[in-house]
């Protein structure tokens, strides 16, 4: 059973930097697709960034293009998410996840999900 593990949240002013990681455990990952949502209060979950496992292609939302970057370590079975310029509508839970075969954000209700990790952007 695959699980994951969420770090690196945390309090930063905007403008600041935030690295988070996600420990994936269970399995080995060829032909997965990994990424980050989100969720803010009062919000639906959101599409951040997804990576695919085995050959490293990533995507990500618009409103993050360009600030964030998502990137995996093969052999930690770890996957990042670097965000730079953070912006007070940046703060929310964020949350690893995965799924076998498809992109992560395709039905995200077939993922496997992390816990979250808090991500507090202030002004």
């Amino acid at each position: 059973q695959v699980q994951l593990v969420e770090s690196g949240g945390g309090l930063v002013q905007a403008g600041g930097s935030l690295r988070l990681s996600c420990a994936a455990s269970g399995r080995t990952f060829d032909n997965w697709d990994m990424g980050w949502f989100r969720q803010a209060p009062g919000e639906e979950r959101e599409f951040v960034a997804g990576i695919r496992w085995t050959v490293g292609t990533t995507y990500y939302a618009d409103s993050v293009k360009g600030r964030f970057t998502i990137s995996r370590d093969n052999a930690k079975n770890t996957v990042y998410l670097q965000m730079n310029s953070l912006k007070p509508e940046d703060t929310a839970v964020y949350y690893c996840t995965a799924r076998w075969g498809y992109p992560v954000k395709t039905v995200p209700s077939l993922n496997t999900w992390g816990q979250g990790t808090q991500v507090t952007v202030s002004s």
